[in-house]
């Protein structure tokens, strides 16, 4: 089997090669050939009496800090505007030539990280600071210093400010995200949050655990060094000893600009870092100066964004998953590929309506992307690469795991498993109930979670209480010991004093999301009460709709929730609300907060902290916001604030005025 598919594997990249490099007539993609010949390389590894003499590879040859201080940048920190496509390139150089003639230009890698400065004095760095809204940053000097490629002394004597960007590798982030999915953490989204959650840790010990790196690329007042021209600011940067990206191009005409970004929007996988464009600079310092800058930008550079990476994989197979309400998703398995630093392997296909609208067939060739660079999914099916083999859809019509029939809804597009008693509903159930927006219990991963199931310790959302009667034969499982068992129990402890929302929350009900939880615990007060509430109570309620209030009711009448309930209730779990109470702010009460960038804290706190002080968060800037508070990397958001002239308060700001003990 395995010679047989060294085989396939020879004849599919011998054709490729020669459709490439002789016929000049490419009938695979790039990422598609890396993928073969990355599968042929493990396969001949793994069994090198298996190596042909035709095949491809034979022709391969300790700081903590209290909190935060502001740091004010002397010459601002701008950021450039953002251009998405060829026309926009060459609009801005035509904008350029109206004023110098015959610009050349400098083209940079746009590095996926969080910009930083930092200031020597005689040679010696004095402080590392965040960006921060580009008047007003942070101290970071404790964890800049941990950074191996950040000098802590120049070959020269001298007082200089460099900026560039702090950024972690792609080996470093999954090393971390490895680590944290060992350790039951939540892993990080992309390598940009990373970095910037490593660089806002008090604790220097965290960032340098992280493997962070730096590229610089501006030198604020390069005529004090007698530097005229972009270039020779990297190279004098060079000079210096810091880290400066090697993949530069002084490109003569706006058709080299052009050439250079085609390039590496290909090319961009096979860097160890993540880059999500490209900066386009006017290299000459003085034409900069000519050109000068906008309310907001400077005229003299541009930041040319790559659309959300996108590759081509086939569908092997569609599988069907049972969630936690019954609803039944579609899930395409995927051969393996390389999509914008993560290896996918599966997508969800969310309903029969939507595989139907896109025409999806078992085998086909699917182009996917990251939708928002995070969630992968389907752009759309290589219909000319159809062999004729291709299996057409059939939605399940029975339950994966129990077998029971499937009903669809006329008012939804998902079909349901209505059985109360599926295990794959139960597990579902379980893990949503552990998780760290419902009760929290710390360690309860999906898999621990689906372990105890299966091994008959948990079967409703009570069971976790009772947990602590099986310790010593939870304690003899494989990869458990005395010391991760009880810090799962100490979890389960804690986790009876929560307040009555994240009960609610976790118990479930369909449609009782986060939000909705929060409003029936603050109106309701009591388990007690909620539970004895008519139909007609709950559409009292603000935010509470019929079907809400029907799925409510409907809940508490069956009785094995109820005895649930009853058997949380005598396990000592809190049923009060006793959520943080409003403490109103004249900075905050009946005011209006819009949230932009990245900021330390999860964005649902920096709500709660607003909504706690009589205040409210929007998703757009308008004429009737009051303040826009900005953390690293604002978007859109900020520049509308600065246009429309409406406060901005840095995350130190904000943090302040709540003094950080809500």
């Amino acid at each position: 089997m395995i010679e047989k598919r060294i085989d396939e594997l020879i004849k599919i990249l011998n054709k490729a090669s020669y459709d490439y490099h002789t016929l000049d007539a490419p009938t695979i993609t790039d990422q598609e050939y890396d993928d073969y010949y990355a599968e042929l390389v493990k396969l001949e590894t793994e069994h090198p009496e298996l190596v042909r003499e035709d095949s491809l590879t034979v022709r391969v040859g300790s700081t903590v800090i209290d909190g935060f201080q502001k740091v004010t940048h002397e010459v601002p920190m701008m950021s450039l505007d953002d251009i998405f496509n060829e026309e926009e390139i060459r609009e801005f150089d035509n904008r350029v030539r109206k004023v110098i003639p015959h610009p050349t230009y400098i083209c940079e890698l746009k590095i996926d990280g969080l910009s930083v400065s930092l200031l020597y004095e005689k040679g010696k760095l004095v402080r590392g600071a965040t960006r921060g809204d580009g008047v007003t940053g942070e101290d970071i000097t404790h964890n800049v210093k941990t950074i191996k490629s950040v000098p802590l002394s120049l070959p020269q004597d001298i007082d200089i400010e460099v900026r560039g960007e702090i950024y972690m590798p792609k080996s470093s982030f999954e090393t971390l995200n490895e680590e944290r999915r060992k350790k039951g953490e939540k892993e990080f989204a992309n390598p940009r949050n990373a970095a910037a959650g490593s660089v806002r840790q008090l604790d220097s010990k965290i960032a340098a655990s992280r493997n962070l790196n730096t590229f610089m690329y501006h030198l604020p007042k390069a005529g004090d060094y007698d530097i005229h021209s972009q270039e020779d600011a990297l190279n004098y940067m060079k000079e210096l000893t810091f880290t400066v990206n090697p993949n530069i191009k002084h490109a003569k005409n706006v058709e080299e600009v052009v050439e250079y970004i085609s390039y590496w929007q290909e090319h961009r996988p096979e860097l160890p870092y993540e880059i999500d464009g490209v900066v386009i600079k006017v290299n000459n310092l003085d034409d900069q100066r000519k050109l000068g800058f906008t309310a907001r930008v400077p005229k003299w550079g541009i930041a040319y964004k790559f659309p959300a990476e996108e590759v081509l994989t086939q569908l092997k197979n569609i599988e069907f998953c049972v969630g936690r309400t019954g609803k039944v998703t579609p899930r395409a398995d995927l051969t393996p590929v390389h999509l914008a630093g993560s290896i996918i392997s599966s997508v969800t296909l969310h309903n029969e309506d939507y595989v139907k609208e896109k025409e999806i067939m078992i085998g086909d060739i699917i182009s996917i992307h990251k939708a928002g660079d995070v969630i992968p999914e389907v752009v759309e099916v290589k219909k000319e690469r159809r062999t004729g083999e291709e299996i057409p859809f059939q939605m399940a019509t029975h339950c994966p795991i129990c077998g029971t029939e499937l009903v669809r809804k006329e008012s939804e597009a998902a079909w349901f498993c209505l059985n109360p008693n599926c295990d794959a509903r139960k597990i579902e159930g379980l893990i949503h109930f552990a998780s760290r927006d419902a009760m929290n219990l710390d360690g309860f991963g999906d898999s621990i979670v689906e372990d105890f199931y299966n091994m008959g310790y948990l079967h409703t959302a009570d069971d976790y209480y009772t947990l602590y009667e099986h310790k010593e034969d939870l304690q003899c499982l494989e990869g458990f010991g005395e010391k991760s068992i009880q810090n799962l129990l100490d979890a389960v402890q804690n986790s009876k004093n929560n307040s009555l929302e994240r009960l609610l929350f976790g118990l479930g009900i369909r449609h009782v999301g986060k939000k909705t939880a929060t409003i029936l615990a603050q109106h309701f007060e009591t388990m007690e009460k909620l539970q004895t509430a008519s139909f007609e109570e709950l559409r009292e309620v603000e935010d509470i709709g019929e079907i809400i209030a029907e799925e409510i009711v409907s809940y508490f009448a069956s009785s094995k929730n109820q005895e649930c309930l009853q058997k949380l209730k005598e396990y000592g779990v809190n049923f009060t609300y006793i959520g943080k109470e409003k403490s109103l702010s004249a900075d905050f009460e009946n005011k209006t907060f819009v949230l932009t960038g990245t900021l330390s804290i999860p964005r649902e706190e920096a709500k709660e902290k607003i909504e706690l002080r009589g205040g409210k968060v929007t998703g757009s800037v308008t004429k009737k916001t009051d303040a826009v508070i900005v953390g690293e990397n604002p978007g859109s958001k900020f520049t509308k604030a600065q246009e429309l002239g409406i406060p901005t308060w840095t995350e130190e700001e904000f943090l302040s005025k709540v003094n950080d003990k809500s």
